[in-house]
């Protein structure tokens, strides 16, 4: 299977499944940081950052927004003071789609570097 980060997001209409278990299952095994979580019956992926203060959070913030604005696919962001949730999932279809791994992917390569 081709890395998630490696991937771009593809487009998704209202009426597509949501990822099997299985699928999920697969693609939760690349990021293992993130949990499923779910809120008003929808299933969503979700990660807490952490930082040393609210500047650095606040520029995660920022450089999340950039992707997410690049791939016309955006979360859900608290940024507060040290640290930032990211939550992903995909309102179209009210759950999660291929795209919120490989997004959640590439918000993990964005904290590494």
């Amino acid at each position: 299977m081709e890395q998630l980060a490696q991937m771009k997001c593809t487009a998704c209409n209202a009426g597509e499944p949501t990822v099997s278990d299985e699928e999920m299952a697969s693609y939760q095994q690349q990021v293992p940081q993130w949990m499923i979580v779910e809120r008003a019956g929808i299933k969503r992926l979700e990660r807490v950052f952490k930082f040393k203060n609210f500047v650095e959070a606040l520029a995660f913030t920022n450089k999340v927004g950039e992707l997410a604005e690049q791939e016309g696919h955006h979360p859900a962001l608290l940024t507060e003071w040290g640290k930032v949730t990211v939550t992903w999932w995909t309102h179209a279809i009210k759950g999660l789609h291929k795209n919120d791994f490989v997004m959640a992917a590439r918000t993990d390569q964005l904290y590494s570097s």
